[in-house]
């Protein structure tokens, strides 16, 4: 017996010196990921930038517009002749916005171990935003949004501190919900709207603040939600009633508010009208015809924008286009930085020359700069669309 436990106590201090020694074999890897921030890189005749998107899941289909989007300013910056030595490659990484933010998180963490990446387009949804910020931060780079609109990513408190990380270039909800409350208002006269969200916060954001609008301005509400998850609504239905004029439904899956719109037509009440957010800005997947949507504003008659449409076969894929800017501010930073450091940066260089952008011509239709909040200095107003009976989004607003 005694010769049984001086060998448990032997394993036992065996295990906890193993412990202590594998504790100081870590530390040395966190300080070097660390150290990633301010690490001298070379930079090259071909420098990366990483792009997180949803490539794949239930919002594969707006995630893959950034993706074009952002290629395609890719591809026309590479094709240059001034740019022969300063290249961009761009590599993707698939968060799978919708399924679970520990996708955004490992996606983050991949670019943030990636030496030779200097900056980052996405990610796409703001709780991605939120997820992946720790490890954005812990690598030193700067990451630079196309959609992520959720108004208190900015605030450097309430979804925690990102100033000098993170930017965007599309306005907040703080100015996409007015535009929606006052369209149903003042344009489709609306007097009783049934809101439902999500239970994203993105999705609770924008529903708390267009309702707060639509109570002051008089109009009747009623509030519900729903999950991601979720593909069957005839509960939901059920408890609408049939004499109200419009429901909003700020969600992020197309393909969702797609089977709501098909079972809320099943259910006898298609009449009422479907108002959805920048989330649904899917033509081809949202196709419930005299539906409303909010998106990004863009310039039509811009050139790059009418050569993207043509490219495509006449699919303009505008939710993407703000994630073509944002590839802009990318590329221009990391060029800036790497002339600045002649032929070599760190990526707290280029997050110097992030908050310096200023672009005076984008196909946003206007200049873009940023606040130190990482909101644009000029943001435009959201615009109203309606879904054609072909599925097509047409501007009216």
């Amino acid at each position: 017996m005694k010769k049984v436990m001086v060998a448990a106590v032997f394993a036992v201090a065996l295990a906890i010196l193993a412990a202590n020694a594998l504790g100081s074999a870590k530390a040395p890897a966190r300080a070097s990921a660390s150290s990633l921030a301010t690490a001298s890189v070379t930079c090259g005749k071909l420098r990366t930038i990483g792009m997180a998107a949803p490539i794949t899941g239930p919002a594969s289909d707006i995630g893959n517009q950034q993706v074009r989007w952002a290629k395609f300013f890719v591809k026309r910056w590479n094709a240059s002749k001034a740019n022969r030595n300063q290249k961009i490659k761009l590599v993707t990484g698939d968060t799978q916005l919708g399924v679970d933010t520990a996708f955004a998180v490992k996606v983050a963490q991949s670019f943030k171990s990636n030496s030779k990446l200097l900056a980052v387009v996405g990610p796409a949804g703001s709780q991605e935003v939120v997820a992946s910020t720790t490890a954005y931060k812990a690598g030193g780079l700067g990451f630079v949004s196309g959609s992520a609109s959720r108004t208190s990513l900015t605030d450097g408190h309430t979804d925690g501190n990102r100033r000098g990380y993170f930017y965007r270039t599309v306005p907040s909800d703080a100015a996409q919900g007015p535009t929606v409350a006052n369209y149903m208002t003042k344009t489709l006269k609306w007097k009783r709207v049934y809101i439902i969200d999500d239970q994203e916060t993105y999705s609770q954001g924008l529903a708390d603040g267009v309702q707060k609008i639509l109570n002051a301005k008089g109009v009747t509400t009623k509030r519900d939600s729903i999950s991601q998850k979720d593909s069957d609504f005839s509960a939901a239905i059920a408890k609408i009633p049939s004499n109200y004029q419009g429901i909003y439904i700020p969600w992020q899956l197309a393909p969702q508010a797609q089977a709501f719109g098909q079972q809320l037509q099943a259910a006898g009440k298609g009449h009422i009208k479907l108002f959805g957010s920048d989330g649904l800005f899917a033509p081809g997947v949202w196709k419930i015809a005299g539906s409303y949507d909010s998106a990004f504003p863009y310039n039509p008659t811009d050139p790059v924008v009418k050569a993207y449409v043509k490219a495509h076969g006449g699919n303009g894929e505008f939710f993407g286009l703000p994630s073509y800017v944002a590839a802009q501010v990318d590329t221009l930073a990391v060029t800036k930085a790497c002339k600045a450091g002649h032929g070599k940066t760190t990526r707290a260089a280029v997050r110097k020359q992030i908050a310096k952008t200023n672009i005076a011509t984008t196909i946003l239709g206007f200049r873009v700069g940023f606040k130190s909040s990482g909101e644009m200095k000029l943001p435009a107003a959201y615009g109203i669309y309606q879904i054609q009976k072909n599925g097509s989004f047409k501007r009216i607003g």
